[in-house]
């Protein structure tokens, strides 16, 4: 298995224009990283660099202890031992399955391209696939068969850049597990580009969130859902419920009460992060000042979100409750706080 380590990756297109700006990720063998991040904030760049497409204007990317990216140091993308799953499959539509599996495998026998290409096909769920042409697949078949292209010389990294994007949701689930599965099996590292929140967090072992040309937050995805680094990280990695609050000991004083935290601070003024599903819709409160007002209902089959118009909160408070809800528009309603948050105290001038 191999570890991938960027360090202080940097890169521009133009002058003045940075897309990467000091980025560092560490990934361990192994592992299917996801890279998560608005579009422009350098994603796609990374996966370039770390390929061997794009030269860094600095940094170093280091593959099972070797470098392949640094000062003096740039192997080419053949040299590199990467597997590569682009968007869209991108298989050579002349050639059968079996010849786009075996693709990579020049320096070896027929009967061992022949043996490979059989063993990839059956990882990812196509045996037999091998005589048929790209045009005669569907989408979801088309990214296997591009997966087991990327698999078949055994690359010490797989990057897999949007792959699902072309697929509808009804297929997208299925594929993303064959993809995790197939990885899984062949012990290969993985880095996995997307803009999908619920792709990144159902899929990898970590998640990395990108802003502005760095990592923002990596961890696993319970870690970056539940501790976010920063308000931003929490809006970006799912819904959020962002509250001004400040500290009083092992609790925070909001306009939705006093709200329990996972880390004490005593005195500190900032935002409080709730996640919309830590909310319970109750019946309103005796006192008129306290009370919360529904301002939209959105039933989504297995739950439903509920906008709330809360005193002393600038933008609406989102509550998910499980199964439908009878509300309405204008109801006044109370609102019940589980679990902790995380209070993240205003940042001074000289810290930001």
């Amino acid at each position: 298995m191999s570890d991938l380590h960027i360090t202080g990756l940097t890169h521009s297109y133009a002058p003045g224009a940075r897309i990467l700006d000091g980025l560092d990720l560490t990934v361990p063998g192994g592992r299917l990283a996801a890279v998560l991040g608005p579009s422009g904030c350098g994603k796609t760049t990374m996966l370039r660099v770390v390929a061997g497409f794009l030269r860094p204007d600095a940094g170093t990317v280091e593959l099972d202890g070797r470098t392949v990216t640094g000062p003096g140091v740039h192997l080419p993308p053949e040299r590199r031992r990467i597997g590569i799953v682009p968007q869209e499959g991108a298989l050579f539509p002349h050639l059968s399955v079996a010849r786009n599996v075996a693709f990579g495998l020049t320096h070896r026998t027929r009967a061992e391209r022949s043996r490979r290409t059989e063993e990839m096909l059956e990882l990812v769920g196509l045996p037999g696939y091998g005589p048929r042409m790209p045009h005669e697949l569907s989408g979801g078949q088309q990214q296997r068969v591009s997966l087991a292209r990327a698999l078949a010389p055994a690359p010490a990294l797989v990057l897999l850049d949007e792959p699902f994007n072309a697929l509808d949701s009804a297929l997208r689930a299925g594929v993303r597990a064959d993809v995790r599965a197939a990885l899984r099996a062949t012990g290969a590292t993985g880095v996995l580009v997307t803009h999908d929140q619920q792709e990144a967090l159902s899929t990898a072992d970590l998640v990395a969130v990108v802003r502005s040309g760095r990592v923002a937050q990596c961890g696993t995805p319970q870690e970056v859902y539940r501790r976010p680094a920063d308000p931003w990280v929490a809006g970006f990695v799912g819904g959020a419920v962002l509250l001004p609050g400040t500290g009083e000991g092992s609790t925070a004083r909001t306009a939705l009460g006093p709200v329990p935290l996972e880390v004490p601070a005593d005195g500190d003024g900032g935002t409080v992060v709730l996640r919309p599903e830590q909310l319970a819709l109750t019946a309103p409160p005796s006192d008129d000042t306290a009370r919360a007002t529904v301002a939209d209902v959105s039933f989504h089959g297995a739950d439903t979100l509920v906008s709330v118009l809360v005193p002393g909160v600038d933008a609406l408070v989102q509550v998910r409750a499980t199964g439908p809800v009878d509300r309405r528009p204008g109801d006044p309603v109370g609102i019940a706080v589980t679990g902790t948050a995380t209070l993240h105290p205003h940042r001074t001038a000289r810290e930001r």
